[in-house]
């Protein structure tokens, strides 16, 4: 497996320390996060899943614990809209350039705004995807919202 992704480039432009951890990717999992952190020995809170969505009919990334589930209302509020819902995945690939089980916040083929859960980011370390299925990085929460230019944001449900 390739290292070099889009969004390992782009958090070596963003001068970013970062660890890649590599696991082997199984196609048709329900719950990709959860396999990824299971996979990897890692907490599934502390492993992020990078979720594409459409707040007012516009592109926007939600990255949140594997262990968790988005909030379509908090979703909206974080980006400023009345109404969110998932983005279909086929067209979260040709916007993101990744494709779906390895869509990460970095290096996407378009910008969008990004916003991560607020509570993930009191973890020391965080795992998210790396661009490429199967290609985790392990960063400091501060470095992730810094390289993806996100926000911290409320967006689970319950």
């Amino acid at each position: 497996m390739s290292s070099a992704t889009p969004a390992t480039r782009a958090l070596e432009a963003a001068k970013v320390a970062f660890e890649r951890i590599e696991y082997a990717y199984v196609p048709g999992q329900d719950k990709i996060g959860l396999h990824a952190a299971e996979a990897i020995g890692a907490d599934p809170r502390a492993v992020l899943k990078t979720l594409m969505v459409e707040v007012d009919g516009k592109p926007a990334c939600a990255v949140i614990p594997s262990d968790g589930s988005l909030s379509m209302k908090k979703v909206a509020a974080a980006f400023g809209g009345k109404a969110a819902a998932m983005m279909p995945p086929d067209k979260a690939e040709r916007l993101t350039g990744f494709h779906t089980g390895g869509i990460s916040p970095f290096g996407q083929k378009k910008r969008v705004p990004v916003a991560f859960e607020e509570t993930a980011l009191a973890q020391a370390l965080v795992v998210i995807n790396g661009g490429q299925r199967g290609l985790m990085v392990r960063l400091a929460p501060a470095d992730a919202l810094a390289a993806s230019g996100g926000l911290a944001r409320p967006l689970l449900a319950g």
